[in-house]
């Protein structure tokens, strides 16, 4: 399969089809409210911001896996954000991305790239980085932030 073979749920759970957005950058994220790196939102969105207008798109999955940091409903998780930091850019339903559970995505996009410890995610703000043609090419851990990743998202736009 690729990527735009999936099917997430939005918000609101209902189906949205990745294949709309062939032919553009993806960086595809899970997220918390409640983790030392929420402040990455202001990033992400300043990166959403910058570079949406040339096909590049920030698509957020809340995860509660990592020490209950995301405990609210789709809605409060998407009000706290808007309140916050002002995202605008795309948020789905909470996912899992690890264990018996997890999100077919994430199963995917952990075997195109393993992190330094194994495929397995580590904790919240994981970043995987997918080109214009569906191919993960890049996987960052949640420490790195979302400014020191222009450089990448430029080649591939």
């Amino acid at each position: 399969m690729k990527i735009y073979d999936y099917n997430i749920l939005d918000m609101n759970k209902q189906p949205v089809s990745l294949s709309q957005y062939k032919g553009k950058v993806l960086l595809i994220v899970n997220t918390a409210t409640g983790c030392g790196f929420t402040p990455q939102y202001e990033g992400l969105e300043n990166l959403y911001k910058k570079y949406r207008d040339r096909g590049f798109e920030v698509l957020d999955f809340p995860c509660n896996q990592f020490g209950n940091q995301a405990p609210g409903s789709e809605e409060e998780i998407h009000s706290f954000c808007q309140l916050k930091y002002d995202v605008t850019f795309p948020q789905f339903a909470k996912i899992e991305v690890n264990g018996p559970n997890e999100a077919p995505l994430y199963t995917y996009l952990k075997s195109q790239q393993k992190g330094m410890l194994g495929s397995n995610i580590k904790w919240n703000f994981t970043k995987f980085l997918v080109d214009k043609n569906g191919n993960v090419v890049a996987r960052y851990a949640p420490t790195e932030k979302p400014e020191n990743l222009e450089a990448d998202i430029e080649k591939l736009l």
